[in-house]
């Protein structure tokens, strides 16, 4: 079959599926469900400096193709997560993927300078929920950005990733593409959930969920093609750096795709948090099915080799 193997900044990855920081991520339990998984990386849930309960519920909607959000990062404080990788590494040996999201720049110093002697393989900073109660998506602010960025990667000794949220507009990407090569970020993760998406229920003539007067964070199916446009323009920009997809993956071929657009990995979001740790290896063996019906025997035969019309 396929390899369906990959790395990303010297750290192999059994296959190039794994799980997103947010769904399901936030106990050890719920991190131990993903372990024995065949999900190749263990991914926690985004950190902050204090544990926090998060928005007020109902903070989740399934809809019929995606998901909304504004859970408004629900966790157990930075320190617990040490313990976690801790405890995660010594019985699975899998690697480890960190994920922080600091509410002020000093937070994230703190937090940082202490997973250095933690267990984590990877640390993916995350600046900045689109769900986060009166924060704004500081991954929109480029000063901020780059201020961060030049901070966290000073302190940190692993490699830190960074979660972007989705852009839209070329010189946007321009923009940001420069303070990733002014830094040193060893992979881009993209693209964070839709912002200020609204669901509307008719019958009840009412917003589907309570936080933020129901505006909420897009993920699933409808936010794929976004997804592809930001992974393939980052490529472009940054040929050199490893861009993990996430947003819209529900099959194979959707792996396949994004693979094809410059992704060396990708993560799975809201498909986790509806069909549950199966996912993975369903998408996994469908990925190796298109790669052989294809004739293909890794994913650096078609990496980034997308073709444009003529």
């Amino acid at each position: 079959m396929p390899d369906i193997s990959t790395q990303i900044a010297g750290i192999k990855l059994e296959t190039c599926v794994f799980n997103a920081s947010g769904p399901n991520d936030v106990t050890l339990g719920e991190l131990e469900t993903v372990a024995k998984s065949v999900s190749s990386a263990i991914t926690m849930k985004s950190c902050t400096l204090k544990p926090r309960k998060g928005n007020p519920e109902p903070r989740y909607h399934d809809l019929p193709e995606g998901s909304i959000n504004s859970m408004g990062l629900p966790n157990l404080g930075y320190k617990e997560y040490i313990r976690l990788a801790s405890i995660l590494k010594s019985k699975y040996n899998k690697p480890i993927v960190a994920s922080i999201s600091g509410l002020a720049l000093e937070d994230n110093i703190i937090i940082f300078k202490a997973f250095n002697e933690s267990k984590a393989d990877l640390i993916e900073f995350n600046p900045g929920s689109p769900n986060t109660i009166g924060k704004p998506t500081m991954g929109y602010d480029f000063e901020y950005l780059d201020r961060s960025l030049n901070e966290v990667t000073k302190i940190c000794k692993k490699p830190v990733g960074i979660k972007l949220p989705p852009y839209f507009d070329f010189v946007h990407f321009e923009e940001v593409a420069k303070i990733i090569k002014k830094h040193k970020v060893a992979y881009i993760s993209s693209i964070n959930s839709i912002g200020n998406a609204l669901v509307i229920d008719p019958v009840k003539e009412q917003v589907a969920i309570k936080p933020k007067g129901g505006f909420c964070g897009l993920g699933g199916k409808y936010i794929k093609y976004t997804t592809l446009a930001n992974v393939r323009k980052f490529h472009e920009l940054l040929p050199n750096v490893p861009i993990v997809g996430c947003g819209g993956i529900y099959s194979g071929i959707d792996v396949f795709e994004l693979v094809l657009a410059g992704a060396t990995a990708v993560q799975l979001g809201t498909i986790f948090m509806q069909e549950g740790p199966s996912c993975f290896k369903r998408i996994q063996d469908e990925l190796r099915g298109y790669m052989k019906s294809k004739g293909y025997k890794s994913l650096g035969d078609f990496r980034g080799k997308l073709k444009t019309l003529d």
